[in-house]
């Protein structure tokens, strides 16, 4: 059975695009939100100059400096603070640049702060006392509905909220056929416990932020904290967007969005060359062709004693050049203690595979750990004949319960 925590890994990081907080405010703005207005720069210097042009433009003459990586947290972390003055802008926007944020979201190695957004201070005397909000969509897969999930307990993590109280997180399913309608929006206001001025302007955002979702072909569009100000305005002061993949051919400007200095560098390189790869923190390395051969592959190792070191796709149309990159790639992560190969060969023929298993041996030198391989269906006999005949250290199996017998035996 797969491991929920590793498919909902895999799923983010194999079809989601992710925006940093400046790309996300702007693309909620085109489409009608009202946003803390930011500017995002890369040095002390542009901070200050930013900090006077915001001062310009919104009379606010205190700023917040915020971390850009992809990753929550950056307030606890120390990456987002308020300045009162240009020296504070300064002083602060250094601190910041160049620090490295960790915490879950991160993992060990944490997010290296390249870009800072400085942006207006929002909380501003007035009449009223601010409010923050919690405001996400989403597809719920059950109902295959987009859902609005909502609270007044904003700036805060939204599952614990959801486990300490519940009644405070509430849900608007839409359907996609009949879209959002105006009695929905004045529901969920209503809920939030807004009047007047608050209660029309809440409505009109999140009208445009379900815009931002479905006509940017979001799988996420996350506020935390949805802000109701004192002179009762909503702004968006944070904000996350996932995109989902599949459809950037759709929208070339969101995908030149793309910050692959945010991500996995190997992953960065593994797409460069074809391969649908996703680095785990296991010891056993996997070369399969088929996202759920992949998965099933994955599983077999877990029940073998072992823990997957990658979610390793090479796809339909391996040639022996796609197969010696995947090795390579696999072989940069020192934990591995062994590599499993697992391909049915039905588009792709095995002894395409077998080649490149081959090639791969002899380009690299030697692979330093035990390597188990699976060749099935076309042109099968003729990888095996190939790797045997190449003399090479390879445990050939042919049964994925055999397959298991090998992993356990070299993890032993």
């Amino acid at each position: 059975m797969h491991e929920a925590c590793k498919f909902g890994q895999i799923l983010k990081r194999y079809i989601l695009m992710n925006l940093h907080e400046y790309q996300a405010k702007e693309l909620m703005k085109k489409f009608g939100a009202k946003i803390q207005e930011g500017i995002m720069v890369e040095s002390p210097e542009d901070a200050v100059d930013a900090a006077k042009k915001l001062t310009e433009e919104t009379g606010t003459s205190w700023h917040v400096i915020k971390a850009q990586v992809h990753a929550g947290g950056r307030g606890k972390a120390g990456g987002v603070k308020l300045a009162k003055n240009l020296a504070d802008v300064n002083a602060i926007a250094s601190d910041i640049l160049g620090m490295t944020i960790t915490n879950r979201q991160t993992g060990p190695n944490g997010k290296l702060v390249r870009k800072v957004l400085i942006a207006q201070d929002v909380y501003y005397p007035g009449e009223s006392e601010t409010k923050e909000f919690y405001v996400s969509i989403l597809l719920d897969r059950n109902t295959g509905k987009n859902v609005f999930i909502y609270s007044t307990e904003g700036g805060m993590d939204i599952e614990e909220v959801a486990e300490s109280t519940p009644h405070l997180v509430h849900k608007e399913f839409i359907d996609p056929q009949q879209g959002l309608q105006g009695y929905q929006l004045r529901k969920m206001a209503f809920n939030l416990g807004l009047s007047g001025t608050a209660f029309k302007d809440m409505t009109k955002f999140l009208n445009a932020v379900y815009k931002t979702y479905l006509q940017s072909d979001c799988s996420m569009v996350e506020i935390n904290p949805c802000l109701k100000t004192s002179d009762n305005q909503i702004i968006a002061v944070d904000g996350k967007i996932s995109l989902d993949e599949n459809a950037l051919f759709r929208h070339k400007d969101l995908a030149g969005m793309r910050d692959v200095m945010e991500e996995d560098p190997t992953e960065v390189e593994a797409a460069e060359a074809g391969l649908n790869y996703v680095q785990l923190d296991g010891n056993v390395g996997c070369m399969v062709n088929g996202a759920g051969l992949a998965m099933a592959t994955m599983d077999m190792i877990k029940l073998s004693g072992g823990e997957p070191a990658n979610f390793l796709d090479v796809g339909g149309t391996a040639d022996a050049e796609r197969v010696e990159k995947a090795f390579r790639i696999i072989l940069k992560d020192k934990k591995v203690k062994a590599i499993l190969v697992n391909i049915f060969g039905g588009i792709v023929r095995c002894d395409r595979v077998a080649q490149g298993i081959v090639d791969a041996y002899k380009s690299i030198g030697d692979i330093p750990v035990p390597l188990i391989v699976r060749l099935q269906g076309t042109n099968a006999k003729e990888g095996k004949q190939l790797i045997d005949d190449s003399g090479l250290k390879v445990t050939p199996v042919i049964l994925l319960k055999e397959a298991a017998e090998a992993v356990a035996e070299v993890l032993a």
